[in-house]
């Protein structure tokens, strides 16, 4: 790795900026991996080029790229059979007695956001593929609905006490310890830190309060309008991660509720049970319990038999119920799968990003600056989350940004205090909430691509609706943070504040953006299903 100093933010910061001026996010990220591979190559185009390609052909071979790649595609083939089949609208149709109005659908779409804790990639595969025909039938838009499954992803994952996240989180916290010859329990610390995970927390909440209250502000309170006064719940030329409806045509008119619901079940039981079988089964709870489990399982692994056993129950039940013939729903599993093409261009382009600010150093750099400064102790959770949110987003990495931070962090905390307490906690807990907020908004990051894909939203158009929203979040998260370096330190003082700051934001804002917008009090109409 070379030292290139402030140089190392250009390769992210070419492929951020491209992607919302051009809103061509594949010629985007390949510009930002090319300028990463020209710096490494000495400034030389040409050796530049194929230090670009081995980027890309590096994460395509990758052990746990791979699965996700061939993943996705076995998604894509099952929806387009449970689309095709016509048991998408189906469920609609079932549950249109009971949600039959954009409230309902947006508080439904959070609430099994909530539901599905265990896994970020599984939350975002669920949640739009149920909800995006519930929402579309109430018309809110395909931007709020990859809000909502962005914003329940990896800020519940990350919250979650069983999830595919607490053994990684909970071991670099113990390798930290283990470096300072502290005894001190990693999972005591984590359980600690929890409450002063002030942004993921308040994302959660926030979505919450707009989905009820349709009150919106900034790109969103255009989207919404958009959606709810003339029904198009995507904006003209926009263009979709999936475009399933382009791409498979006009489902069949009588489909059926079964083809819908056990594919879905088939995905989560199997991904369950593969997370259990590839983390060590009862060996490893006998061990460690639930989270020894969680932290050894392979979950890429495990999701892809999710993807190809819902893939399996799907086709067998479509030519059972005599839903389709065979030709039919092998078109069907082929369409699906070129629905992915790009967006995992896009993603395998994500990928190689990181390989790029790695080579260049982008991490590092910003870590130094942090270092250099010496700070007090009280003043380490405040710093660190800002070098957190700022790493994750152009990075477009949340567990690489943990990785980078949490050693850094918690000796800097301890190392200035001499214990294991609240400026430990909070540091802890700030790493965790900065690393988040880029993967849940950066347009590099990879669940912040699979909300797009799985909601059949622009994917540029889900980043600027949503931005504005975790800012909102992340300044509150700031605010609580400076008040904990002059003093301020219990989190039952912190947090509840924290709440009432976040919902003064939102009032203000909405009221704000509604009389620029002449949409008063940035209050969308509440649409009604009409039978």
């Amino acid at each position: 790795m070379s030292d290139f100093g402030v140089l190392s933010l250009l390769p992210p910061l070419v492929a951020i900026i491209l992607a919302i001026w051009t809103k061509r996010v594949i010629l985007a990220l390949f510009a930002g991996v090319w300028t990463g591979g020209v710096m490494v190559a000495g400034w030389n185009p040409i050796t530049g080029t194929t230090q670009t390609i081995d980027w890309i052909v590096q994460n395509a071979v990758d052990d746990w790229n791979v699965k996700i790649l061939l993943f996705d595609f076995l998604i894509g083939a099952g929806v387009g059979l449970i689309y095709k089949s016509g048991s998408a609208h189906a469920i609609g149709r079932a549950l249109a007695s009971r949600v039959r109005t954009s409230r309902g659908a947006s508080v439904m779409g959070w609430l099994l956001g909530v539901l599905i804790f265990f896994d970020d990639y599984t939350n975002t595969i669920i949640v739009g593929n149920t909800m995006r025909p519930i929402t579309d039938r109430t018309r809110v838009s395909r931007e709020m609905l990859a809000y909502i499954d962005d914003s329940t992803a990896a800020p519940v994952a990350g919250l979650a006490v069983v999830s595919t996240w607490i053994g990684y989180e909970v071991g670099l916290i113990g390798d930290a310890f283990k470096d300072l010859n502290v005894d001190y329990g990693a999972y005591v610390a984590w359980m600690h830190s929890v409450p002063y995970r002030f942004y993921s927390i308040l994302a959660i909440l926030l979505v919450l309060i707009v989905a009820y209250t349709h009150r919106h502000y900034g790109p969103m309170l255009h989207a919404e309008y958009r959606a709810r006064t003339t029904g198009k719940v995507l904006r003209d030329g926009a263009k979709p991660l999936m475009t399933t409806e382009v791409d498979l045509g006009l489902p069949k008119e009588e489909g059926s509720v079964h083809i819908f619901i056990w594919p879905i079940l088939t995905l989560i039981f199997v991904t369950l049970y593969g997370m259990w079988y590839t983390g060590g089964g009862s060996e490893a709870y006998a061990k460690g319990g639930l989270m020894e489990v969680l932290g050894n399982s392979d979950s890429a692994l495990a999701l892809l038999w999710g993807s190809f056993a819902m893939v399996v129950v799907a086709f067998t039940l479509v030519l059972a119920m005599k839903k389709m013939t065979i030709e039919e729903a092998e078109d069907a599993l082929v369409r699906g799968m070129k629905q992915m093409v790009i967006a995992n261009t896009i993603l395998l382009l994500a990928w190689s990003i990181k390989s790029a600010t790695d080579a260049v150093g982008t991490a590092p750099y910003v870590v130094d600056l942090a270092k250099s400064a010496g700070v007090g102790g009280s003043w380490i959770p405040l710093i660190v989350f800002l070098i957190a949110m700022f790493i994750s987003f152009t990075t477009g990495t949340s567990w690489g940004t943990f990785s980078i931070m949490l050693p850094i962090a918690i000796p800097l905390a301890y190392g200035i205090t001499g214990r294991v307490g609240p400026e430990v906690f909070a540091s802890i807990g700030a790493v965790f909430a900065g690393g988040i907020f880029g993967d849940h908004c950066s347009p590099i990051s990879d669940t912040t691509i699979m909300s797009s894909m799985f909601s059949g939203s622009d994917h540029i158009d889900h980043v600027t609706t949503q931005v504005p929203y975790a800012v909102t979040a992340a300044s509150v998260g700031i605010v609580l943070y400076l008040l904990f370096g002059i003093g301020v330190h219990s989190w039952i003082i912190l947090l509840p504040l924290g709440v009432i700051l976040l919902i003064g934001a939102w009032y203000v804002l909405s009221e704000w953006y509604g009389k620029k917008y002449g949409i008063p009090h940035g209050k969308v109409p509440i649409y009604v299903v009409e039978e």
